[in-house]
């Protein structure tokens, strides 16, 4: 729960999107198309138009979710996915300077995680990853309650361990059917939905990999509970079992009795997330 007004922001990969969060969750949304291709200050307008599109008083705050690293500390982003011109972004800087208001930065997995931690599933989790699964595998990692990113916010880089060949990214993501078998995921989706035989084993494998992935998470950070989220979550059914048939072959078998893996069913978690960012500094 967010006991102040807050704006939320989900700086995505086509679409900038917003909203005011408050205890009882999303006022209002906004959203518009983002200038990808265009330059430093263009995008930044695009920022502009929905903070003033929002804005309103009794705002305390002003919290930003982006896919890049980010130094959280002084809000700066770099290499913004999607958006080139968004080399070494000031974001914080900018944006207190022309709201006069606190602005928190972050990226876009660890919104994930806090807005399921405040608003989802992960409420009264204690300590909980969120596991973004779409082309690429991010996590958000919660720890006594609190946001854990990392000097860097480079914590929860899981998709980057190496692993087989090349890394868990290339391996329990959306983008194995397509680097493994030369299928894409949503072909292979649709096929297994109608009950093809290899697309519902191509399934099982990538839930093994995911599984694999799991124990390393776990291995690492003990947590209560993971919720899955990102597009191929919306698939679980078709991976589950064989991402379970790898989490039971873990050395601690004491560690996994009491474990929760959920998807995600909470819209807008990365706006409401973008907002959590205001609470979890400030508790």
């Amino acid at each position: 729960m967010i006991e102040e007004k807050v704006i939320g922001i989900d700086l995505g990969a086509t679409n900038i999107r917003g909203a005011v969060v408050n205890e009882e969750g999303l006022v209002n949304i906004l959203s518009r198309k983002i200038h990808i291709k265009g330059t430093e200050d263009e995008v930044l307008e695009d920022v502009f138009w929905l903070i003033d599109n929002l804005i309103e008083p009794g705002i305390k705050a002003i919290g930003i979710g982006v896919p890049s690293v980010v130094n959280v500390k002084e809000g700066i982003v770099y290499d913004v996915i999607h958006i080139p011109s968004w080399k070494e972004v000031h974001l914080k800087k900018i944006l207190e300077a022309k709201y006069q208001l606190p602005v928190f930065v972050n990226n876009d997995a660890n919104c994930f995680a806090l807005g399921e931690y405040y608003f989802g599933k992960g409420k009264g989790a204690v300590n909980m990853i969120g596991l973004t699964i779409g082309t690429g595998l991010g996590a958000g990692i919660i720890i006594n309650h609190h946001l854990y990113a990392g000097k860097n916010c480079g914590a929860g880089e899981f998709g980057m361990v190496d692993y087989l060949d090349h890394n868990y990214e290339y391996y329990a993501s959306g983008s194995f059917f397509q680097n493994i078998h030369q299928l894409g995921g949503e072909e292979t989706y649709e096929l297994a939905k109608n009950g093809v035989d290899f697309a519902l084993s191509r399934y099982t494998e990538l839930g093994k990999h995911l599984g694999n992935a799991i124990k390393m998470i776990l291995y690492t950070y003990d947590v209560d509970m993971i919720i899955l989220g990102g597009s191929v979550a919306s698939a679980y059914s078709l991976f589950e079992k064989g991402m379970w048939e790898r989490i039971h072959t873990f050395e601690f078998p004491k560690s996994i009795e009491g474990l929760k893996i959920q998807t995600s069913t909470l819209e807008n978690s990365g706006i409401l997330g973008a907002a959590a960012l205001y609470q979890d500094a400030r508790t």
